[in-house]
């Protein structure tokens, strides 16, 4: 026998970006209670609305199952004396499992017996437990939480009802005031107050209440009804997922509609236009067969068909009012010269522990001129980089940027045009921030790929040398973004610059502005130390054993993109025939050498037998071709095709001899083999079975 569960939480209007989170979280608390309790259920389903976040789990077993399980306890040497009675570990032992030593008997286990007894734990009821569900619900987290009235409670909106049903009845407890009931809220303005007579019919119910409860078929309607708005009117209606996820947090009952706005706001970049539709009025743009804006908008409305023209009207008064400021702000913006706009850099604070903006960017100019330097940048490309580093952060003092952050790079490349520099410094100050997000592409042109790495590296080493450096969930400066910034483009670029000397500078000029609070040395370690923790990660998305992922980041990170194959190589090969064979032999040499005190100069007149002669020769081969240009492939198969000499070296010959000579010799040689094995990855973190 069984019942369905039904648990929902009904709030005041949470913001967007939290609804879907929140509701994951108490699936997942809620499945995991069952299991911890040994509840059996059928399918538990999520539903979640601006407000209200709900489960249903079908098929819920009226009892935990019961439990028949065996108790090991002492051996028997230890439950009885010499006499043969029981002792206080038996004794004990039983009592802790709620029995007698009656019940004791023994049973041989490794060819010793020990005592065990058998216990039977009864289920108790499902409805019972049902009441423990309100700690589920006080245990959310939130990103933001709030407090009300008098409540104690902290949580992420008011909560105004709760509803708790196990078949057909309520499930008593209450939260803040509110108790538990089998009556939920429709939609604020067109549904009303009413009686769910089952979990069941808890989907139906809340729908004949305008109420949408389920958030993938309520995204799955806006997509529909924007395909039809296209399909009417011969439209392209760019859907940005982000934008649409948002869209479908805020409604219950999605209705689409569109407006128009004044064609002559279409002499406004494009970047203008939808940021001010999107970003802060939630609206899909809008676009004709050949991409280009058409001067009309789509937004999605919270409630039915009715009045549809009134609620345009009222849309397209906003968003007119909207694009007047932004065309003020745009004809404002040309009349700023890119020379006024850098000395206003000299009043504004990047940070009051760093400096000021003008700071911040002489850093990040030093810095780009010692990347490109170091990367071998043509002349012509240098001064490229140089000037759009110098002018990379002018769009901020402009007023379109004041009032759309989001825009900060696209308009900078706008008015930098309009300014007459050169197209290819102003494309390096829209690329130096990307990319802006997990879904963006790195830089493309080498100016803005070199400065978008230095800006960046600045950013994260000055937060660093102030002491703010991220912790658990904290991150309130982007910073792990943008290291993962700087590697994806290293990764893209292909450049071998080392990630240790890129460091290096950005250090130096962090000493030289004296402001940091660690040392020198300290914060170049905890630099290194963070972007090793974001190559993890990148290399755990890309399907990367742990252990191999361990391996290549044991030593120097050394040219991003060429670890990162060196990691794929190792995946690549950890499935082939001889892999275990070849990691154990080259293991054997890294691990031996690890015991040289110091390296001396290699004697051959010290050997004494031929197979020392042949893996010194192969060594001496091996260190010549590594220092050509090798893929990674080709240098690990180099490294694996030492095997039979590293064998035969080690069954032909003892390297801890007493004599210190050759001891010094033989261990000489290993670790130089060692250093070359280890500039690939350190093979004794890989696992071979």
């Amino acid at each position: 026998m069984s019942k369905d569960l039904l648990l929902e939480i009904g709030l005041e209007e949470m913001p967007a970006r939290f609804v879907t989170a929140s509701m994951e979280q108490l699936s997942e608390k809620v499945q995991k209670w069952l299991n911890e309790h040994k509840i059996e259920f059928g399918e538990i389903r999520s539903f979640s609305t601006p407000r209200r976040l709900s489960v249903v789990i079908t098929d819920v077993a009226l009892a935990q199952q019961d439990i028949q399980e065996e108790a090991k306890g002492p051996a028997r040497k230890i439950a009885l004396d010499e006499n043969g009675n029981w002792t206080k570990a038996a004794i004990g032992f039983s009592r802790g499992q709620g029995m007698s030593v009656d019940d004791i008997y023994f049973k041989e286990v490794n060819g010793v017996e020990y005592a065990h007894v058998e216990k039977f734990i009864k289920g108790q009821s499902t409805e019972s437990l049902l009441p423990e569900l309100k700690n589920i619900i006080t245990s959310l987290t939130f990103p933001k939480n709030m407090r009300w009235a008098n409540e104690e409670l902290k949580y992420i909106r008011p909560i105004k009802w709760l509803v708790a049903m196990f078949g057909s009845e309520v499930i008593p407890f209450s939260i803040a005031g509110v108790e538990t009931s089998n009556w939920t809220y429709g939609h604020r303005f067109l549904g009303s107050r009413v009686e769910i007579p089952s979990p069941a019919d808890y989907v139906v119910t809340l729908l004949s209440q305008y109420v949408i409860a389920d958030a993938a078929e309520r995204k799955s309607a806006i997509v529909s009804q924007l395909q039809k708005v296209e399909e009417e009117h011969h439209w392209v209606i760019p859907v940005d997922e982000e934008l649409l996820e948002e869209v479908n947090n805020l409604v219950e009952y999605p209705t689409a509609l569109f407006g128009r706005f004044e064609e002559e706001f279409l002499e406004l970049p494009e970047e203008v236009l939808i940021t001010s539709m999107k970003e802060h009025q939630r609206y899909f743009p809008v676009k004709d067969q050949n991409g280009a804006l058409l001067p009309y908008f789509v937004t999605v409305r919270n409630g039915d068909h009715q009045h549809l023209e009134t609620v345009a009207r009222g849309n397209e008064k906003v968003l007119r009012a909207r694009l007047a400021d932004a065309d003020f702000f745009y004809k404002e913006d040309q009349k700023l010269e890119i020379a006024k706009a850098l000395d206003k850099f000299k009043t504004i604070v990047y940070h009051e522990e760093i400096g000021t903006l003008a700071e911040k960017v002489a850093r990040v100019r030093s810095l780009t001129a010692k990347v490109t330097s170091e990367l071998n940048f043509s002349e012509e490309e240098q001064k490229l980089a140089d000037r759009a580093a110098e002018i990379s952060k002018f769009d901020l003092v402009t007023n379109m940027v004041y009032e759309f952050p989001e825009l900060q790079g696209f308009m900078g490349e706008k008015y930098a045009l309009q300014k007459g520099e050169d197209a290819r410094v102003a494309k390096a100050i829209n690329e130096h921030y990307m990319p802006r997000n997990a879904e963006d592409h790195t830089a493309e042109s080498n100016p803005g790929a070199a400065l978008a790495i230095a800006d960046k590296l600045d950013t994260i080493a000055s937060t660093f040398a102030i002491g703010l450096i991220p912790s658990g969930s904290q991150d309130p400066y982007a910073l792990r973004r943008q290291a993962s910034g700087i590697v994806q483009t290293l990764i893209h670029k292909n450049w071998d610059i080392k990630l240790e000397k890129l460091i290096a500078l950005s250090v130096e000029f962090i000493a030289e502005a004296n402001f940091a609070k660690l040392s020198l040395e300290e914060l170049e370690q905890e630099l290194i130390a963070f972007f090793k923790l974001r190559l993890k990660h990148l290399l755990h998305d890309k399907g990367i054993r742990y252990d191999i992922i361990d391996a290549v980041l044991s030593g120097t990170v050394g040219a991003v993109a060429s670890l990162v194959r060196k990691a794929e190589t190792l995946q690549l090969k950890k499935d082939e025939a001889g892999f275990k064979e070849s990691i154990e032999a080259l293991s054997r040499v890294v691990n031996i050498s690890s015991k040289a005190d110091s390296i001396v100069e290699i004697d051959p007149g010290l050997f004494e037998n031929e197979v020392e002669q042949k893996l010194y020769d192969r060594y001496l081969e091996v260190d010549k071709t590594i220092s050509s240009n090798l893929s990674e492939e080709e240098y690990f198969n180099l490294l694996v095709s030492l095997k039979d000499e590293i064998n035969a070296y080690f069954d032909k010959t003892m390297v801890m001899v007493e004599d210190v000579g050759l001891r010094n010799n033989r261990l000489s040689m290993l670790a130089k083999l060692a250093q070359r094995i280890k500039a690939f990855a350190d093979v004794t973190e890989i696992i071979v079975k």
